[in-house]
């Protein structure tokens, strides 16, 4: 049982310094050994719009940003007219008494004015430092932790300036400690600091500890933070990155690094991975591994680029025309994408085939803390059958794919694995061809369209992934198996329907279980199958409209869920959605739940 678990929110415009405000938050949170999620609810424009940005800690495992909100910093009007009337009884709010007035709030919500112009002498730019060191104060953290990370953020801009911001945090800390009524707790302080990462960042480290070399990218919210990364590492990591005209060329230049022997990656959203996708389908033709993450955002088109969704399974299972395999994952948080990036690249190098990673907004811009004993960067690489120049790489047998001494790249192997050469390795010359083409390269229209030979390599090509699955975790229950429901999601929602299974426990009596799935492609259909086919009532949660995971689950599977609960509003599930959901369909009202999305539970 966690001793604390509170959450803050900050609200306002774009550019007046949210984000900043939330990342030294997070940062002391962290340093103190607390367990945190963070997500900001932000508009595509640089200034201006309504931006939400919600922190919360506890001193046990956080895994979702909650129902509610216990310190409330609205920068302007807007805000607070917008999330006022949410707060429940035991929040407080803090605000500029000058600029902001505060409405009626409920029973028990303290309003908590500041005189921010007296205590930043006039410097507009300081009423976050002001409002954080106030924020503290309420949540029992001494003022000498933000002392030091308000001296980190500032310090490039000269002592005086240092000075001036630590100054104004001991004001707004002071004048809480004056006028306002703490919480009860104190916020302890564990033995051990954790550290802070966002789920792009994470993805780039996964990519640096798989051994990548090659990684290009053009900016496409919300997969830009990869490419950031990337960059601000390059050189010390000898990774070679590379900002390209569009997402076409991205992918033609990773297929390009992947064919010469390197680790090869990129990153985008799912309208830069709709210009990939017939180089997608090159890749696994000429049989190239390659890893591409698509940070999932609001469709179609443009959509809303600035917020979550879960909208583009299908886009994925279906990228690139014809069959031919590949493997397609979708990790459930921050730690989870930086451990599966490496592990996707050694299916891919043993299967020779693209991997597809299934990310969204929600957890690749989301903040997490992270202990830093679990970032492995000295992680097993396998290359499977691979031959590189100068004798490195795989020993390859010669008996599986050479003829009259003939180097054969798509040999016909029992596995349908190809022994894999790289350019420049002396007596493996061959042609990589994206038309379909023999065992040695030739293409197949070039003598005429010969129906055996297709068949034979559209066969081979499918049989390699036949044994995949035996390389791959299956999915398994948590919880009892008597469950009156089971909670059925993939990716990102797995935190939030945990969370949901707790308070269905704890506040309704009500016993569930939940069954989430990491691997769509290859899909543990039997394991899956068996697990279902045992469960009373099955409820499928996931962020879109049309139900994408769960056609696909009966496409897979022929099972069709009791019930859906559905979020395609561009925010996240909270966990409150879920539970309302569960309850309301075990009560017979509804087989699809469409929770109607508050800020605030």
């Amino acid at each position: 049982m966690a001793m604390v678990d509170f959450a803050v929110g900050i609200g306002g415009e774009n550019g007046q310094g949210i984000a900043s405000t939330g990342d030294i938050l997070a940062r002391i949170f962290a340093r103190r050994g607390l367990h945190l999620n963070a997500y900001n609810a932000y508009q595509s424009i640089i200034r201006g719009g309504h931006t939400f940005l919600t922190i919360r800690a506890s001193d046990g495992p956080v895994r979702s940003i909650g129902d509610k909100i216990d310190v409330f910093i609205p920068l302007n009007q807007d805000t607070m007219n917008r999330h006022l009337r949410l707060l429940k009884a035991g929040a407080c709010v803090l605000f500029d008494q000058e600029k902001v007035k505060p409405g009626e709030a409920a029973a028990g919500v303290q309003l908590c004015p500041i005189p921010m112009k007296d205590l930043t002498k006039g410097n507009k730019l300081a009423a976050n430092t002001a409002a954080l060191g106030a924020t503290l104060q309420m949540l029992g953290i001494e003022s000498e932790p933000l002392e030091a990370v308000v001296t980190r953020q500032f310090k490039k801009k000269g002592d005086a300036v240092v000075a001036e911001n630590v100054a104004i945090a001991r004001a707004g800390y002071d004048y809480a400690s004056r006028n306002f009524t703490s919480f009860p707790w104190k916020t302890p302080k564990l033995a051990k600091p954790l550290g802070v990462v966002t789920g792009n960042q994470a993805t780039a480290m996964g990519g640096a500890a798989a051994g990548v070399k090659f990684y290009a990218a053009y900016p496409m919210s919300p997969s830009t933070g990869v490419l950031m990364w990337m960059a601000a590492h390059a050189r010390q990591l000898e990774i070679m990155v590379r900002q390209v005209e569009d997402e076409i060329g991205v992918m033609n230049m990773v297929i390009g690094a992947a064919h010469a022997g390197c680790r090869a990656m990129c990153a985008t959203s799912g309208g830069g991975f709709a210009l990939m996708t017939e180089a997608v389908g090159m890749a696994g033709m000429i049989e190239t591994p390659i890893v591409c993450v698509d940070v999932q955002r609001g469709g179609p088109a443009t959509g809303i680029p600035t917020k979550t969704e879960q909208g583009d399974l299908w886009q994925v299972l279906g990228a690139g025309q014809g069959d031919y395999p590949r493997i397609i994952v979708a990790p459930s948080n921050q730690l989870d994408l930086f451990k599966t990036i490496p592990e996707l690249f050694n299916l891919v190098d043993k299967y020779q085939c693209p991997g597809l990673v299934l990310a969204d907004l929600l957890i690749s811009e989301g903040t997490s803390s992270i202990d830093p004993a679990d970032l492995d960067f000295k992680v097993r690489i396998e290359r499977g059958e691979l031959l590189l120049p100068n004798g490195h790489g795989q020993t390859l047998n010669p008996a599986s794919g050479y003829n009259d001494n003939a180097y054969w790249r798509f040999k016909n192997t029992a596995s349908g694995i190809s022994p894999r050469a790289v350019p420049g390795v002396p007596g493996h010359v061959f042609v990589a061809a994206t038309d379909e083409h023999d065992e040695d390269g030739t293409l197949i229209s070039d003598e005429f369209t010969n129906p055996h030979k297709r068949r034979m390599m559209v066969e081979k090509r499918a049989r390699k992934m036949q044994p995949a699955l035996n390389d791959i975790a299956p999915p398994k229950l948590v919880g009892p198996e008597n469950a009156a429901v089971t909670l059925v999601g993939w990716g990102s929602t797995q935190g939030v329907i945990r969370e949901a299974v707790e308070k269905l426990a704890a506040e309704e009596g009500l016993v569930a279980n939940q069954l989430h799935v990491k691997w769509i492609v290859p899909f543990h259909a039997a394991e899956v199958s068996r697990i279902l086919a045992r469960s009373q009532k099955v409820v499928i949660v996931e962020n879109n409209f049309s139900g994408q995971f769960a056609r696909y689950l009966r496409s897979e599977t022929g099972f069709e869920a009791h019930g859906h609960i559905r979020k395609y509003d561009g925010e996240p599930f909270m966990p409150h959605h879920i539970v309302q959901g569960v309850k309301e369909q075990l009560a017979g009202k509804t087989r699809l739940s469409v929770p109607v999305h508050e800020v605030l539970a």
